[in-house]
């Protein structure tokens, strides 16, 4: 699986801690910036991130930013992007099973062992792929091409 990873200079630090926590796991890893702790938009990496699923370049996407809630809204701008901000493992699970998620955004203020249990709860969770799961993701993807 190759995972995309983008943030702002908020998230940067903690980006870089994720990279090194998911490359211990033998995940690919596509960095989709920032580089530095320079100010910068959040805006555009998470729309890099959006491009790269939508590429397929990766598999799934994790955004940082200071709360998260920028990147997960700058994320479902993009279309086909389902992007979740989640705060907790229960969001994880659920936003992966019942929505069927292809990003995540998460809040740089997280302590890491909630950052690694978050990730690791999405990435292990399969698509429930029950009708009425499946119903609703075709009703947003509807709506998009309008």
């Amino acid at each position: 699986m190759i995972i995309g990873i983008a943030s702002d200079h908020r998230g940067f630090k903690k980006k870089i801690k994720i990279i090194k926590f998911l490359k211990n796991k033998k995940y690919q890893i596509k960095d989709y910036g920032t580089d530095s702790l320079e100010n910068v938009d959040y805006v555009d990496f998470a729309f890099k991130l959006g491009a790269g699923i939508n590429n397929k370049e990766i598999d799934f996407g994790i955004a940082l930013c200071s709360n998260g809630i920028g990147m997960s809204i700058a994320c479902n701008k993009v279309k086909n992007i389902r992007c979740a901000k989640v705060n907790n493992e229960k969001e994880a699970k659920e936003a992966r099973e019942d929505n069927n998620v292809n990003a995540i955004a998460l809040s740089s203020q997280l302590y890491m062992f909630e950052i690694k249990d978050i990730i690791s709860k999405v990435l292990k969770t399969k698509f429930k792929s029950f009708e009425r799961y499946n119903r609703r993701i075709e009703k947003l993807r509807k709506y998009e091409e309008k």
